[in-house]
């Protein structure tokens, strides 16, 4: 699930996943790099907007009941709304507006700026933790599906303000090339990595993303979903990669080099990333 100044997941209750704090197959590259890569052709990909659209209407009549809950219990214990709507970059980086259930206190941007949030943020409310540790916060984002602007799996859409803050697209390799295809709802890199916390924690996802973005399927997309409810409910990364065969660190790895243009020399042996795969 996507992190954000008051999408990030700062004070969960439960134990988020460490992130790495190494990958020598992503580490070594040059922010000149550029990779080759784009969505594979078929059915599938013309399809996924009407799939989004019929999956996300019966998602919205079987949870508003508890869509509408969280919204009074925000609006009960915290003042402001209990929506808020933020500018994210959505495919090919066109600005639209994402709804989700408010976590944090109104308008604290204004006292804190625009930043990535860090565990035990203090800007997140009581309930804005309970939302956060169950991802009914995100609920509300299967709008912006029915609108267009997002698929239910797919790369997490960030502010525009913060990739040109931090110049993501120059800095981080293949960061363009992740929204060829809709943001997500969820996706591989929101099931599998923690939230973004600094430049290094972003070019990793990207490397996730972009493994994404080369094998979408119907397939993947129905493991990806069943893999986020059982993440909502405490299940940790390693355990969902066994249970929905998802792609671990070397797979990725090896994918995201071979979309390298011109290709990368081969590793040394114990350039292996085997051992830092995410708990």
């Amino acid at each position: 699930m996507p992190p954000r100044p008051d999408a990030t997941r700062p004070g969960r209750m439960s134990t988020p996943t460490p992130m790495p704090t190494s990958w020598p197959e992503i580490d070594w590259l040059s922010p000149a790099a550029r990779v080759d890569v784009a969505p594979p052709p078929g059915w599938y990909a013309a399809s996924k907007p009407a799939v989004d659209y019929v999956l996300a209407v019966v998602l919205l009549a079987l949870t508003m009941p508890l869509i509408a809950a969280c919204w009074v219990l925000v609006k009960l214990t915290s003042p402001g709304p209990g929506f808020y709507t933020q500018t994210r970059a959505g495919r090919g980086q066109r600005p639209y507006k994402i709804v989700k259930l408010r976590t944090m206190g109104h308008n604290c941007e204004a006292r804190s700026g625009i930043r990535w949030a860090v565990q035990g943020d203090t800007r997140v409310t009581a309930v804005g933790r309970f939302l956060r540790a169950t991802h009914f916060d995100e609920l509300p984002q299967l709008f912006n599906v029915l609108r267009g602007e997002m698929s239910l799996v797919g790369p997490r859409p960030e502010r525009p303000e913060v990739i040109a803050a931090k110049n993501l697209t120059e800095k981080v390799v293949g960061y363009r090339e992740r929204l060829r295809v809709r943001p997500g709802v969820t996706g591989l890199a929101q099931v599998q990595l923690p939230a973004d916390t600094d430049l290094s924690s972003v070019r990793y996802k990207v490397v996730y993303d972009l493994y994404y973005v080369a094998h979408e399927s119907l397939w993947l997309d129905l493991r990806l979903l069943g893999a986020t409810v059982l993440k909502a409910a405490g299940v940790k990364p390693h355990w969902l990669r066994r249970l929905f065969l998802l792609p671990d660190r070397d797979a990725v790895a090896r994918m995201f080099r071979s979309t390298l243009n011109p290709p990368p020399p081969p590793l040394e042996p114990e350039s292996s990333s085997t051992e830092l795969a995410p708990a």
